[in-house]
């Protein structure tokens, strides 16, 4: 698995535009909505190497205190010009607040092209890089708010060791959000999938990023994966409560969610 991700890092991107037809910024994009993170959250993304779910936490923390300072201000009609500085002032020096996001992922190459986009689109304050893996994260007992990995827990060795790992390092009161492609319950869509799956993903692959096995395992761990109602136990095992799960594009991907209580 490490050398797949070492092999595609460079290409991941464009690629995930191919397969899914840009498809999967939406599929994040509702993550980050459902998680609604609030200014001062500290969440771990793991196996987020190339930043996708950092950089979209830190632009929802960012649009969340700029609403909230003009709420601030317009209570307070009377201010002078020198107060309303003065607070537009520290939003520039704190736009997250106390948030932090720490993105965590096993694979070096991952992390290097994830550090290279967050130069290149301008993302500094509120974002470190850790390698770890998900079955031994680095990280001390309940310390994160939140918890995410999207496409990356079907890729562990030992989902149970990972999910008992996530429900370690949360908070009490911490959330467990996971993005994964999932079972798709229209039997004829499901038949469509798996033809596309296997007849058009691989030939992508090795045309765009020269690499046909590494998208044939891809394929192959999607279909290995387990299917909704089977994660859902698996999370409620590691000790989460209130865990229920989401279906997007028909099941083609789900959104599990549980939290530490």
């Amino acid at each position: 698995v490490y050398q797949v991700f070492e092999n595609v890092a460079e290409k991941y991107d464009v690629m995930n535009d191919s397969m899914t037809l840009g498809i999967h910024r939406v599929w994040k994009d509702i993550l980050v909505h459902k998680m609604n993170p609030s200014p001062g959250t500290l969440l771990v993304d793991v196996a987020g190497g190339t930043g996708d779910i950092a950089f979209r936490f830190i632009n929802y923390v960012r649009s969340v205190r700029e609403r909230q300072l003009q709420q601030k201000l317009k209570r307070h009609q009377n201010l002078s010009w020198q107060e309303i500085a003065k607070s537009y002032e520290e939003e520039k020096v704190k736009p997250l607040g106390d948030s932090q996001v720490v993105v965590c992922d096993i694979n070096k190459e991952m992390l290097k092209v994830g550090k290279q986009r967050a130069q290149h689109l301008g993302y500094s304050e509120g974002l470190s890089w850790v390698l770890g893996n998900a079955e031994e994260l680095p990280f001390d007992d309940d310390k994160f708010d939140v918890y995410t990995i999207a496409f990356g827990i079907r890729n562990v060795t030992r989902i149970d060791l990972a999910l008992q790992e996530a429900y370690r390092v949360l908070k009490p009161g911490g959330r467990f959000l996971c993005l994964e492609f999932s079972q798709v319950s229209n039997p004829l869509l499901s038949r469509l999938y798996d033809l596309y799956s296997f007849q058009v993903i691989p030939v992508l692959g090795e045309i765009i990023a020269g690499d046909w096995k590494s998208y044939q395992y891809l394929v192959e761990s999607i279909r290995r994966f387990p299917p909704q109602e089977e994660l859902k136990e698996m999370i409620e095992d590691a000790g989460f409560f209130k865990v229920d799960y989401q279906n997007l594009s028909s099941g083609i991907v789900a959104i599990h969610s549980g939290f530490k209580l």
